[in-house]
């Protein structure tokens, strides 16, 4: 899950040149120069693109799985946008609520094309132990089953619950506890009172 959102936030760092998020900086471009490789690959000076800051993991699980594919298919060059495909291709299979066992050798076979089409296109410093392990996501499927089973989307979002309980920054502990255990005492009065007849109202004013 964080291995994704951290992919995903190298390549639309690296698109949109997002300040300390960007593996194509000027030393990436530099270093490539004076080793002779990408020579092609000069520095232009002109105007930084648009920031995209405060994406949480859900977040960059959709964007890479459903967004991105549509929003590179009329601005990046083939290569470049063929190698980002394959790999929200790759992402989109892996989080699949089903998994073919028959087709993982398949699938793993084209991850590692795929990474080899993003070193085409991307800077040596793009290629981070992060994007490493996208490699190692098919034997995990292997040994662990489907991914959906261990992802924390479920825990992070009843987090965000929990932190807006806090009232009192001095005491952020007491103020999740208190308000836990009112909404539970509220739940359960809640079902008790639910089986309970009424005293003293007619049964024809019941709502």
């Amino acid at each position: 899950m964080h291995i994704e959102k951290n992919v995903c936030n190298s390549i639309i760092g690296t698109l949109l040149e997002i300040p300390r998020k960007n593996k194509d900086g000027i030393a990436a471009r530099l270093d490539l120069l004076n080793m002779g490789f990408k020579t092609d690959l000069q520095l232009e000076y002109g105007e930084r693109h648009s920031r995209l800051l405060g994406l949480k993991s859900h977040d960059c699980h959709t964007l890479m799985q459903q967004l991105l594919i549509v929003a590179i298919r009329f601005i990046l060059e083939n290569p470049t946008r063929y190698a980002i495909t394959r790999l929200c291709f790759f992402f989109n299979a892996i989080c699949a609520k089903t998994v073919d066992v028959s087709k993982l050798d398949k699938l793993e076979e084209d991850v590692v094309v795929t990474l080899c089409l993003l070193e085409k296109n991307f800077p040596p410093l793009f290629f981070d132990i992060m994007v490493h392990l996208v490699v190692h996501f098919v034997r995990e499927v292997r040994l662990c089953g489907p991914v959906y089973f261990r992802w924390m989307y479920p825990f992070e979002r009843y987090m965000k619950v929990l932190k807006g309980y806090v009232q009192n920054h001095t005491h952020p502990e007491g103020c999740i506890a208190e308000r836990y255990i009112a909404e539970e005492a509220v739940e359960l009065c809640t079902e008790h009172l639910s089986d309970v007849s009424t005293v003293g109202v007619p049964s024809s004013l019941k709502i």
